[in-house]
């Protein structure tokens, strides 16, 4: 019984430390993405509001593709730390940004770097895909613009 006691001390510790210290995958709402991403009502060209390159995860909680991204995507999370942010929106509840994106399909992937546009990564993806395109084109430096 102490030997449970213990173990069970132990992994609830382990767990609060790793959310505390750790980045998590964050719910995002349609007023969240106004504030922290783009507020596309004020301004009608992109303008990025972040402070770090963000993942966007359009999601339903009936999709069964959407369901095994959901953990490669907490993974990821974990590995990268605060040099990113996986944010998850549930298309639906929220309509407007799933029509924001055209989420016909999901899952479907908005990957915004700090500089440049965003771009879609369509479907269900291996890690190994999803940490090459995080390493090429989301933690890249934006190209010099043309003189």
């Amino acid at each position: 019984m102490r030997n449970k006691f213990i173990l069970l001390f132990v992994l609830f510790f382990s767990g609060l430390f790793l959310t505390v210290n750790g980045q998590t995958v964050k719910d995002m709402t349609t007023q969240e993405f106004k504030d922290l991403i783009w507020n596309y009502e004020k301004n009608k060209e992109w303008k990025f509001a972040g402070k770090k390159p963000v993942i966007i995860d359009l999601y339903a909680t009936w999709c069964g593709p959407c369901k095994r991204l959901a953990p490669i995507l907490s993974e990821i999370q974990k590995d990268y730390g605060d040099k990113i942010q996986i944010y998850k929106v549930d298309t639906d509840k929220e309509r407007e940004l799933a029509r924001l994106f055209n989420a016909s399909s999901i899952p479907l992937m908005v990957f915004i770097p700090l500089k440049g546009d965003p771009f879609l990564v369509p479907g269900l993806r291996p890690k190994e895909q999803l940490v090459q395109i995080i390493n090429e084109k989301l933690l890249v430096a934006a190209p010099a613009a043309k003189k």
